[in-house]
């Protein structure tokens, strides 16, 4: 892990005349405006604003009053990497009742009205200064950077059974996504980087047009890769719409896979080639071997059991059928060390996160970790 020091100038808010919290929530065009509200809280979904134990640095909810709890009353401010260390809400809790100005674009967040990408903060009322502050960005060979340094600090140097705990309360919170939603989230995530009006089909790596999705044949639909029968949580919002296992495929293909599990062998799949079948397996092409088998990895750990969904779990079995499980481990693991996370996987990790769902899948990120809790 390599640190740079660098020096950000970090502008506070602009002397523009300040909206209100209220007027900010009609105005959702995407102008830029300086809002000035209370800080009450942190949104952590579309509906739901922690005030304590916030998880991270990255948005932090607004309101007209101090004592507002209603969500439907608040703004929800994203708070970009620039701005973590003296606005976010986990390195500074005291910040919560605190009068402040942010300047930026009024965009929905989380589903709700906001202000994204701001340009600059400021506590209520004080003058536009310029500062310098210092920031910290690190890089691994392993990830794909963009992401705050310490997204991973509470699991760094745990191993086993505590690297999965850490991991699933990093990743756990998480913006979610209706199906539907899903739809225009992977004409964005699966973009093919050749071609902006494609997405890349993920068993035949076929390039097709984003607009050519539905059921019919040749169309591409949404793919479950931990397959919604292994738990039997289907389309319903939360492991049903997660996008970092939902992919892109040919709809007869899809059709195809089925709800098999994943292993070596079979026969070769005739639209997809590359990817093999039998009755109880399905071995995917080699260059997405091992997405497949981090996007298992990601599943087993986001969906403990502990928020309501399914407790998913990997083993080393095929034919799981409902349970809540999904196999072969042994063979996912040699995928994942031979395959290692290309730049269109890394790319994908990156827009969920900065763009849909706020989490990351750590296996991408760290593709050694999985040896660690299962090797």
């Amino acid at each position: 892990m390599v640190a740079i020091a660098a020096a950000l100038l970090i502008p506070t808010a602009a002397a523009a005349t300040p909206i209100t919290v209220a007027q900010a929530i009609g105005q959702q065009t995407g102008a830029s405006a300086t809002v000035r509200g209370y800080v009450v809280g942190q949104p952590t979904a579309t509906n739901t604003v922690v005030r304590s134990n916030f998880p991270s640095d990255y948005a932090l909810a607004l309101a007209d009053t101090p004592t507002q709890t209603s969500t439907s009353q608040m703004l929800y401010v994203q708070i970009t990497s620039a701005f973590r260390a003296q606005w976010g809400l986990r390195t500074n809790p005291g910040l919560l009742g605190a009068r402040i100005d942010v300047t930026g674009p009024l965009n929905a967040y989380f589903s709700h009205p906001g202000l994204t990408s701001p340009t600059a903060f400021a506590h209520a009322g004080t003058s536009p200064t310029t500062t310098t502050a210092p920031t910290t960005v690190t890089t691994t060979t392993s990830s794909g950077g963009g992401y705050d340094t310490t997204y991973y600090r509470n699991a760094i140097g745990k191993t086993g059974s505590s690297l999965k705990t850490a991991l699933n309360g990093i990743i756990r919170t998480n913006t979610k996504l209706s199906y539907d939603q899903v739809w225009n989230a992977l004409k964005v995530t699966d973009q093919d980087p050749n071609n902006s009006a494609n997405v890349i089909l993920l068993y035949s790596g076929r390039s097709q047009s984003k607009t050519l999705n539905g059921g019919d044949p040749n169309d591409w639909n949404r793919e479950h890769v931990w397959a919604k029968s292994h738990g039997d949580f289907g389309t319903a919002t939360g492991p049903g719409t997660d996008i970092h296992h939902l992919r892109p495929t040919d709809v007869s293909v899809n059709s195809e896979r089925g709800n098999k599990d994943f292993d070596m062998g079979g026969s070769p799949v005739a639209e997809a080639p590359g990817n093999y079948t039998d009755t109880d397996s399905w071995e995917p092409r080699n260059a997405v071997k091992g997405d497949v088998a981090r996007m298992l990895f990601y599943m087993a750990v986001r969906y403990e059991g502990g928020d309501g969904y399914v407790n998913l779990e990997m083993n080393n079995n095929v034919n799981n059928g409902t349970a809540p499980y999904h196999g072969r481990l042994s063979v996912l693991l040699q995928w994942n060390a031979q395959d290692p996370p290309d730049a269109f996987e890394k790319r994908r990790n990156q827009v969920i996160y900065d763009t849909y769902q706020r989490n990351r899948n750590p296996f991408i990120d760290h593709p050694e970790w999985a040896a660690s809790i299962w090797g």
